[in-house]
Formats: C-alpha cells, sequence, structure tokens
C-alpha cells in the first residue's frame, strides 16, 4: 500500500471519485498529500464530494491533470473519512508544505475566506492492491 501512497502523494493533481447513492461516480480534481498513512485533501464543506463521503465513504483516486482529464497510472480504491478541526488543520499544513509557496499562499488566502469554518480536510484510507 505504501507505494501507491507514495505514487499518488507525489503527484501534482489526483482526481477523487465519489459515488452517489445510485453508484454514479462523480470525479473531483484536488491536491492531495500524505499525512502518515493515509491521503489526504481538503474542500469546501458544503460541496458534493464532502456530502457524498459523508454517506458512503467509498471513493477512488487516480493521478491526473490540473482539470481531471489526462488521468494516468493505476486507479487506487480506498474509504475516504471527514476530518474534525484539529485533523483539518493537519491537512492544511501538509498541502501548504508539498505545494511550497502555492499551496502557503492558497491556504493563507482559504483561511481569510473563512478558513476552518469553511473548509475541511479529508483522509483517504488507501486498499491494499490486489496481486
Amino acid at each position: 500500500m505504501s507505494s501507491e501512497l507514495e505514487r499518488l502523494s507525489a503527484e501534482k493533481y489526483v482526481v477523487l471519485t465519489t459515488f452517489r447513492r445510485d453508484g454514479r461516480a462523480v470525479p473531483s480534481p484536488v491536491w492531495a498529500a500524505r499525512d502518515g498513512e493515509e491521503l489526504v485533501v481538503w474542500s469546501e464543506r458544503d460541496t458534493g464530494k464532502v456530502k457524498r463521503i459523508r454517506a458512503g465513504g467509498r471513493v477512488e483516486v487516480q493521478a491526473c491533470d490540473v482539470r481531471g482529464k489526462k488521468t494516468h497510472g493505476a486507479k487506487a480504491t480506498g474509504t475516504a473519512r471527514l476530518l474534525d478541526d484539529e485533523g483539518s488543520e493537519r491537512v492544511r499544513r501538509a498541502i501548504a508544505r508539498g505545494y511550497g509557496v502555492v499551496g502557503q499562499v492558497t491556504m493563507f488566502f482559504s483561511r481569510l475566506r473563512g478558513g476552518p469554518q469553511r473548509t475541511i480536510g479529508i483522509a483517504i484510507a488507501l486498499d491494499e492492491p490486489e496481486a
């Protein structure tokens, strides 16, 4: 699992696919970073992906371009969970570290626009790859 985690956390963008109640997939390109043995992303609290994770945590993750269209590498499956305020702050720090100046500036402006009340961290535990 850690090789998949390392590979995905080294990517500039990943597409996080969440699933509606009827099973339809909804892809969203996001920034990602590693936090321990999980892949972490952040999102606004009122987005569809957060609502879908709250309803069921099954997700797929794959490396992609900025628009989420040109995917590459293997698709990984996992389980996502929404984090509390402390965990969400860890995600913000991990994203800021992983994306350098751009990540730090983005997190700074995110705080100005509402920060912890507006955004939430998401942790993804990747499944073991099938042999």
